[in-house]
């Protein structure tokens, strides 16, 4: 059951486990009528694209692994082809990303693997997922979300951040922040609750501060406060997207 951080040294008066559930989800729905176009920013055309992609995006933005990508994939377009490649010319694409060449054994060994175990195909299962190179359960649910329809809740930074501050949750740890988190809201409605935070956490409700002032969440959110409050100077905070 997920801990109610909303009363924890605050003064509150404790959350009933139902207020709590039903808070959670006019959350979710807020966040619906607020972000209708949220979607996944990775640009991919099939799942194993977009399950390298996730894996190059580890510590640095989606839009730069949307720049990198598409000389990787047009070069090796499928897991036999980067598994059979040149690191070093895998090396050189990946470059810009960082950390290229712990990303560059990553993608190549995850490729060899759905080579020599999954006949070439991306998995559509979380327990084949985690047993690729560099893929975890993060990772695993944004492809089975995104890719194979297939609902999670992908825990992120943005995702755990707001996570706490709507006192959905105390954890830290992702398993159990996702945990939580899915015992709150309907299983169907996981995927898009993903896009949903993260797209809140990139453009309003930042890790230093957050633009309250310009949150449509601030009736429901017990951390209201812990950024500016008047509107003009909240809305100054606020980014425009697309991050892709």
């Amino acid at each position: 059951m997920a801990t109610n951080g909303a009363a924890a040294g605050s003064g509150r008066k404790p959350e009933s486990r139902l207020a709590l559930v039903r808070r959670a989800r006019r959350i979710n729905r807020t966040l619906a009528e607020t972000y209708p176009d949220a979607h996944c920013e990775l640009n991919f055309v099939n799942p194993f694209e977009l399950l390298v992609a996730t894996v190059l995006s580890a510590q640095t933005t989606d839009k730069r692994v949307n720049l990198t990508t598409p000389a990787l994939f047009h070069k090796y377009p499928t897991p036999e082809d980067l598994a059979a490649a040149d690191p070093e010319d895998v090396e050189l694409i990946l470059k810009p990303l960082g950390f290229y060449r712990a990303k560059t054994k990553s993608v190549m060994g995850l490729s060899a693997a759905l080579r020599d175990r999954f006949g070439g195909e991306v998995p559509g299962r979380l327990k084949d997922l985690v047993t690729l190179p560099g893929v975890g359960r993060k990772t695993a649910n944004v492809v089975l979300g995104n890719a194979f329809d297939v609902p999670g809740i992908t825990v992120d930074t943005h995702f755990g951040r707001l996570a706490r501050r709507f006192a959905w949750t105390a954890e830290t740890d992702p398993v159990k922040v996702e945990q939580e988190i899915g015992e709150l809201i309907p299983r169907k409605d996981w995927t898009m609750l993903s896009h949903r935070l993260i797209w809140h956490g990139r453009r309003v409700c930042h890790s230093r501060r957050p633009a309250c002032g310009a949150c449509t969440l601030a009736h429901l959110c017990p951390s209201y406060g812990e950024g500016p409050t008047g509107e003009d100077e909240a809305r100054k905070l606020v980014k425009e997207g697309p991050f892709s």
